[in-house]
């Protein structure tokens, strides 16, 4: 039996296994098409009745190298690669969801999947109901329908920095028959695996700290292999009764545990083709290589700026769950016990903008619409990122107004705060 390695190794060492006078490391197939030597082998991968690869839209050999990376990472059975996070969100909803089903999602969740999830989605016919994960359990069930299909949440919610109390949803998922999805982008599975909590399904921007490096665009869904479809199948047709585009075939029954997998691939990426480019999954693996050395150096840094910004008479509030006085420093220490990420949350005292003001006064840290690199850079989301929302909409999305996300990076520190000192003492 293959030895199981542990999540640093994997970093390095999974997903490409070189045989004798291959590339030691995965390279880029850069082609949309595969040869094959006779009509009937290409016939037997249109009717999923073998495996390999024959256009790139559906799989290629360097996505699925590094999808299986994240799988195994994760804890799953199997992954699939995306242009993006937005669209790794969309696939993992519209897997199991059509026209006429429902879902439930914190609403604490990152602005664009909030918008694609309340507007986007319900044009296609798809309804969704936004909850506060800090009402009680019965409020939150009373908003499960016969039609609901899924829960989802995000480990730790983009911009607000909240934890999500992943084994408490699962469990109430589980009691109305779905499965839980999370978003785990701002965690990795360095330092939270979800489905060792509960969850079924886990989504990722990979253009965030698993690229590390802000050079790729991409997302992943990665699925556990344990949610029972066939326990619910009235509930998840799709998934459960015949596909008429693949000559009546079954998932459950022909793909077990992958079932999940291989229609998220075979069906809708072979018809909405939001695949990641191999070039694009080339670069992501480079930045899983070091995932394991970069997370602990985010969170050791953060953990200084959140006490400096916390120490601040300046500063109005932090939410960062690192603080021991924090809300989710109980949950942090269950599910992040080796810290959460490098992304903080907080608000200066004064007005909108005073926060625009700072953000106009820092020299290295930069102002962009990206998270979680290695470079520190902070954004305003009521200005910028969330700026389509009335305040009452995003506190309803849980962002406060004069909430700054400062993603802290890897460099030294004390640059850093030098940096944000400055920055604060210029505001007059």
């Amino acid at each position: 039996m293959e030895k199981k390695l542990r999540r640093e190794s994997i970093c390095v060492q999974g997903g490409w296994q070189p045989k004798k006078g291959e590339p030691r490391v995965v390279p880029i197939y850069q082609s949309t098409t595969f040869k094959y030597d006779n009509s009937e082998q290409m016939a037997r991968l249109f009717d999923l009745e073998d495996t390999g690869y024959f256009y790139t839209r559906l799989q290629n050999p360097t996505n699925d190298a590094v999808a299986d990376k994240i799988a195994k990472l994760e804890g799953g059975v199997g992954a699939m690669l995306t242009s993006s996070g937005q669209a790794a969100n969309f696939y993992a909803i519209f897997n199991i969801c059509q026209a006429g089903d429902h879902f439930i999602t914190a609403n604490t969740i990152y602005g664009g999947t909030f918008n694609l999830f309340g507007v986007t989605l319900k044009k296609l016919g798809i309804e969704c109901t936004f909850v506060d994960p800090d009402w009680d359990d019965e409020r939150i069930e009373a908003e499960f329908r016969p039609n609901t299909k899924c829960f989802f949440g995000e480990t730790i919610s983009n911009p607000g920095g909240n934890v999500f109390d992943i084994e408490r949803f699962a469990n109430m998922a589980h009691k109305h028959g779905v499965p839980l999805i999370i978003d785990n982008t701002f965690a990795t599975p360095i330092n939270c695996r979800p489905f060792e909590w509960g969850a079924d399904i886990v989504t990722h921007s990979t253009t965030k700290y698993m690229d590390g490096h802000a050079t790729a665009v991409g997302g992943a869904v990665v699925d556990s292999g344990n949610f029972d479809w066939e326990a619910h199948a009235d509930k998840f047709p799709g998934l459960c009764q015949p596909d008429e585009s693949y000559h009546g075939l079954t998932y459950t029954k022909a793909f077990g545990k992958m079932a999940y997998m291989v229609k998220a691939t075979a069906q809708l990426m072979r018809d909405l083709g939001s695949i990641q480019s191999p070039q694009n999954s080339f670069l992501l693996n480079l930045g899983l290589e070091t995932l394991h050395l970069r997370m602990p150096q985010h969170c050791r840094n953060a953990q200084i700026v959140a006490e400096f910004l916390q120490n601040d008479e300046r500063v109005a509030w932090v939410n960062f769950c690192g603080l021991k006085d924090n809300k989710y420093y109980e949950l942090g220490q269950k599910y992040l016990p080796n810290g959460s990420c490098g992304v903080i949350a907080f608000g200066l005292k004064g007005t909108r903008e005073d926060a625009i003001r700072f953000m106009d006064n820092l020299k290295m840290i930069c102002i962009v619409t990206h998270v979680a690199d290695a470079r520190t850079c902070v954004l305003h989301p009521a200005s910028h990122t969330h700026r389509q929302l009335s305040d009452e909409q995003l506190r309803e999305a849980g962002v406060a107004p004069d909430l700054i996300r400062l993603s802290v990076g890897i460099e030294n520190v004390e640059d850093i705060l030098d940096d944000i000192r400055q920055a604060l003492d210029n505001m007059a």
